[in-house]
């Protein structure tokens, strides 16, 4: 088999791998047990996993065509192919880096501060996925984000030589670059809104612009020929755009409309057909083939893989947000008759107040009462929720609320069976946490 047909069977055999990593046998809940530590990370400040995914989603948008066959150039322009020493050069090439880093991290501490207040409405969200599904079509070639050729230019004669020149060119090449970076850094962005975090956001789009230049700073500092640039750069393109797609339906059905993803459960049923249309989307061309200069079957063909693929990775994302099978709480609605059901019963109650512009509320919901051993122990209560959600009775549910003097959202409410109050929860807790609330009821 030659090199070009091994490279056709790469992206089925990687898919492949993604297949096999939610397949393996698990426990029901092993999704909720992989997150858990990266929700946990990002929330004690241990930041270290979510800065190497960003840090390799900054190299990986390096490999696209608007940035990797610039850098041979960029290096010739802000001088560091005719520096002295090597010291010289990694100098010139750690000032274009922080030129171009000065760029992304105001943008981190922006999206930050901004993001809380705006991330509550579920429209928002909607512009989002919107925007990345628009961006995807980018990187599918549908159409090309660009400055135009004569701004271009006189933002490269910007540089000059020098430590200051080479800052400078930084700073105007991270927006030359802006076609293949702009994509990735919007899903980036939004993330870092849902963390409210700004040293966080800043910390995270430094390193963003780490990765993206690691290559040029690398060439520039030691030397090093790259290979050539090719057809493989549109692979790399088509691969971000499936993960765009993807992304903007997680935001789309995880924070503005969970009741779209309702009709996929976590069964065999859906991760097959998920998987079999990835893996078949991939191999018919959705990655090694190219829309530029193609034959009508070879279009037809890549556009028929994209639209698999894609179909695919959004069954997979739907399947992933979709509670293991048996997980979920059965909830009244009806707050004084789910208490006099408790003493009628001698039950322990529980109650939990929820509002669709609730984050916290909704990863209680996602997260904690749907690990099948939190629903497990909701067995033995009478559960009842009280939603604040725009269009319910919300009046009714702020009495109900004043009465447990609490003023804010989430609370979640355990009652012995005398009626008595056994604990409450106040912010987002893990289900080990809120296993051990209810175990102590009585």
């Amino acid at each position: 088999m030659n090199p070009r047909s091994i490279r056709r069977f790469v992206p089925a055999l990687a898919g492949a791998g993604f297949v096999w990593l939610f397949t393996r046998p698990a426990r029901a809940d092993w999704l909720s047990d992989l997150a858990a530590p990266f929700e946990n990370a990002l929330e004690s400040g241990s930041w270290g996993l979510a800065l190497a995914l960003v840090y390799a989603a900054g190299f990986v948008t390096s490999l696209t065509p608007c940035v990797y066959p610039m850098t041979a150039i960029t290096v010739s322009v802000f001088g560091a192919s005719s520096a002295k020493t090597k010291m010289h050069a990694a100098g010139l090439s750690t000032m274009w880096l922080l030129g171009m880093a000065s760029l992304f991290v105001p943008l981190g501490f922006l999206a930050a501060w901004a993001g809380p207040a705006l991330l509550t409405n579920p429209w928002v969200w909607t512009g989002f996925a919107v925007m990345l599904f628009v961006l995807s079509l980018g990187m599918f070639g549908a159409f090309e984000l660009s400055l135009p050729p004569s701004v271009q230019n006189k933002l490269a004669q910007m540089g000059g030589l020098g430590p200051k020149g080479a800052f400078v060119l930084g700073l105007v090449g991270a927006l030359i670059a802006s076609p293949c970076t702009g994509p990735v850094l919007g899903g980036l962005l939004t993330w870092i809104a849902t963390t409210g975090n700004a040293t966080f956001g800043g910390l995270a789009l430094f390193v963003f612009a780490l990765g993206v230049g690691t290559l040029t700073w690398t060439v520039g500092t030691f030397a090093v020929s790259l290979p050539k640039s090719g057809a493989w750069m549109e692979s790399v393109k088509s691969v971000l755009g499936i993960i765009l797609v993807a992304t903007g339906l997680f935001f789309l059905v995880n924070n503005a409309f969970p009741a779209l993803g309702d009709f996929v459960l976590r069964t065999p049923t859906w991760l097959g057909l998920g998987a079999g249309l990835l893996l078949v989307g991939l191999a018919i061309g959705a990655v090694h083939l190219s829309f530029h200069g193609a034959s009508k079957a070879t279009f037809a063909r890549k556009a028929l893989g994209l639209v698999m693929a894609s179909a695919g990775a959004i069954f997979l994302v739907l399947w992933v947000n979709a509670p293991p099978e048996g997980a979920e709480i059965a909830w009244m609605n009806d707050y004084e008759a789910a208490r006099e059901l408790a003493r009628s019963e001698n039950k322990p109650l529980l109650v939990d107040f929820g509002a669709s512009w609730c984050g916290a509320c909704e990863e209680l919901e996602r997260h904690t009462f749907r690990d099948p051993r939190v629903v497990a122990a909701a067995d033995g209560f009478v559960p009842v929720r009280v939603d604040l959600s725009p269009g319910e009775d919300v009046e009714t549910g702020r009495r109900i609320l004043a009465e447990y003097d609490q003023r804010g959202l989430p609370l979640v409410v355990l009652h012995h069976s005398d009626g008595e109050e056994a604990g409450r929860v106040t912010s987002f807790v893990e289900a080990e946490r809120m296993l051990q609330l209810m175990r102590e009821v009585r």
